[in-house]
């Protein structure tokens, strides 16, 4: 009996110590130390199908995709001078009914250690990820096999064209495309300089205001090229000017308006890391007279960011994050110690950011699946300072623009709408329940 003891728990430190493990990126480096119930750093992509959601063909579709997913297949651990991931053999989450808002902590405890979930509300699907497992980038690619999936559970026909398993030509790069692409030679690119900080009488604990707005994509191209600009220079300038003219009452402004715009930046490297890898680029707008005109502004905020996403000034940023984490004084440093400093720099950081607008682009289905899917949305968190965000995503020709605030008042949304109608673009509106309570 003895030996059959020994023999099986050395089995089980045998499948413990092939456990794959990976390091985190550059960027995942900053959540876990800055996560809290309050500021989450999870972020939700939803799909509206065009029939109601079944629960138990949704966790079977999960259940089979995730084994095919390392990078999301992980669980967080805590090193002596770093955390790290560990392959999480648990099985896969609980697909649930949606029960908290947009962003809710995520207790690894109650998931089975997972950094994600998966919830479901009538015909929504709600893949919601602690950003320190991938970007938005990974985030459409898993929710977008899971669409796959489901479907050809739901509807058999699409077997007889579908094969059953992970879509050819997707890549499932585990690389830290920061540190593969770092270059020395860089500056410093990050201004400390304070922004304005949007308060105002507070939704109740825990909840979180939504406001989705659907749009012709051609309309949109329409308008922002009356004003010479694209698409997401347009939206991001039309909401900068409603919180000049909604908050700061069109009033001049000591304290500059500051929108961060993350830069997804596989394109400019050629990657496909499914790990995260973008850049932060800041609009912004210095209200130093009194009635800018949207146009002004609009130009304002453009130039702002032309200026800023250039190859050279994204590496510039990425080299200089990259650099940090390089540093082998930094390294050697205790994590206890780490995330004190980290703490109280990104405290300091945060108070350069005013709100926060993040395009995750146009999300392709194959021909097959297509009929079956009506919007994809995508919905942030709030995060130190920032009361309000934006989400932006395009599906099947329309742009949906999500609002997320914890704030009673609606009046910047209401604005940003109003005035994009008002340039010609059909505009659909829709919210949550958090604005009737």
């Amino acid at each position: 009996m003895k030996k059959k003891k020994d023999k099986s728990e050395g089995k089980r430190n045998l499948r413990k110590e092939q456990l794959a493990w990976d390091k985190l990126d550059n960027t995942a480096n900053l959540f876990p130390v800055i996560a809290t119930e309050d500021m989450t750093n999870v972020y939700r992509i939803s799909v509206t199908l065009t029939e109601e959601i079944d629960r138990i063909l949704l966790q079977e579709s999960l259940n089979r995709i995730l084994p095919q997913f390392l990078v999301f297949r992980m669980r967080l651990r805590m090193g002596v001078f770093w955390y790290y991931f560990e392959e999480n053999t648990r099985p896969a989450p609980i697909v649930r009914e949606e029960y908290s808002s947009p962003g809710a902590y995520i207790d690894k405890s109650r998931n089975n250690h997972y950094m994600f979930r998966v919830t479901y509300y009538k015909c929504r699907i709600n893949l919601e990820v602690f950003h320190a497992l991938t970007d938005g980038a990974g985030g459409i690619i898993f929710l977008r096999e899971l669409i796959y999936q489901y479907l050809r559970l739901k509807y058999p026909d699409i077997l007889r064209e579908e094969k059953d398993k992970i879509s050819s030509g997707i890549f499932l790069d585990k690389e830290d495309s920061y540190v593969k692409n770092f270059k020395k030679g860089h500056s410093k690119v990050y201004q400390s300089e304070r922004a304005l900080t949007i308060h105002g009488e507070k939704l109740s604990k825990g909840e979180m205001g939504v406001v989705h707005g659907y749009m012709p994509v051609d309309q949109l191209k329409k308008a922002g090229k009356k004003y010479g600009v694209t698409i997401n220079q347009y939206l991001v300038g039309v909401f900068v000017y409603c919180i000049y003219k909604e908050y700061l009452k069109e009033q001049p402004s000591k304290i500059p308006i500051s929108c961060c715009v993350p830069v997804n930046l596989r394109p400019y490297y050629d990657s496909h890391t499914m790990k995260n890898f973008f850049a932060m680029v800041s609009a912004v707008f210095r209200p130093e007279k009194e009635q800018y005109t949207l146009s002004e502004v609009i130009e304002i905020v453009a130039e702002s960011l032309r200026e800023q996403i250039t190859p050279e000034n994204l590496n510039n940023i990425m080299s200089y994050n990259v650099s940090n984490e390089k540093n082998w004084i930094l390294r050697a440093v205790p994590l206890v110690i780490k995330n004190a400093v980290m703490k109280r720099i990104y405290g300091i950081s945060a108070k350069a950011t005013s709100a926060t607008v993040t395009n995750i682009g146009n999300i392709e289905l194959r021909e097959p699946y297509q009929k079956y899917v009506e919007h994809f949305y995508t919905t942030l968190s709030m995060s130190k300072g920032q009361n309000i965000k934006g989400g932006i995503c395009s599906y099947n020709g329309i742009l949906t623009f999500t609002f997320s605030s914890v704030l009673l008042d609606l009046s910047i949304q209401k604005r940003f709408f109003q005035l994009i109608a008002k340039d010609g673009v059909a505009v659909a509106v829709e919210s949550n329940g958090a604005y009737y309570e």
